[in-house]
């Protein structure tokens, strides 16, 4: 079985800044393919097979976000994705995998395309709100309770997303401009290796009986035609001797 687990962070995680720790991101580094794509994907498939609602949603009036995701996606990968072949109906991974594109499906297929998991925040009102997702590797929150929400209730468990701070993380969604990304990663210690963790995290006594680093790797860009905000989230999961 293909290893689902990275050995390496390309970023060091001691260096993080404080929420919301955004920088700017060059739009060909914004999708990655790393050492652990097949083992992941393969569990992503799994989880669409198994687990479909869970790991995907869609709220009425997302369709056009949707699908423009998707061929965004699709445009990406033929200018940036290596190792992807592209073709008018199906693609073919890195991994060797073909996967038909369903555009009757745009978050399902998306599901089975990247590593990443893929959020879409449509503005509605004076918030964005979570309007379409696939996540199939939740970090402690399940995508049923997020779904229609803004933006400011889906962060209502972080302890350091204060009101101060849901304003700031508004004003970036509303600022973010086409063509140019932002990104910023996290780092926790987690006690088990499971890449769809919905449930929430206890807080570790003690390094040893939280053996396993994750970190997600969290982009946000702007579609140009719906102006729906994308949050992508790449995550990495690595054992406490390949982590320290």
């Amino acid at each position: 079985m293909a290893e689902i687990l990275q050995t390496r962070l390309p970023y060091d995680p001691a260096g993080r800044h404080a929420l919301p720790g955004i920088s700017p991101l060059l739009m060909a580094d914004w999708l990655q393919v790393d050492e652990a794509f097949a083992g992941q994907m393969a569990e992503r498939a799994r989880l669409l097979s198994e687990q479909r609602a869970e790991v995907v949603a869609i709220t009425e009036g997302a369709g056009p976000a949707a699908a423009e995701l998707l061929q965004f996606v699709l445009d990406w990968l033929r200018d940036h994705g290596q190792g992807y072949g592209i073709s008018a109906n199906q693609v073919q991974r890195p991994d060797g995998v073909i996967v038909p594109i369903d555009r009757t499906d745009p978050m399902g297929t998306l599901g089975h395309l990247v590593q990443e998991d893929l959020c879409l925040m449509e503005r509605r009102g004076d918030e964005h709100v979570l309007t379409a997702a696939v996540l199939c590797f939740p970090a402690s929150w399940h995508l049923a309770d997020k779904i229609g929400r803004p933006l400011t209730t889906i962060h209502v468990p972080v302890k350091a997303y204060d009101d101060a701070l849901a304003r700031r993380v508004q004003r970036l969604f509303d600022g973010v401009q086409v063509g140019r990304p932002l990104w910023r990663f996290n780092a926790l210690r987690y006690a088990s290796p499971t890449l769809h963790q919905p449930r929430s995290r206890v807080q570790p006594s003690a390094d040893a009986e939280y053996p396993y680093l994750r970190s997600e790797r969290q982009c946000v860009l702007r579609l140009p035609q719906t102006r729906a905000c994308v949050f992508s989230i790449h995550t990495y999961v690595l054992a406490r001797t390949t982590a320290q």
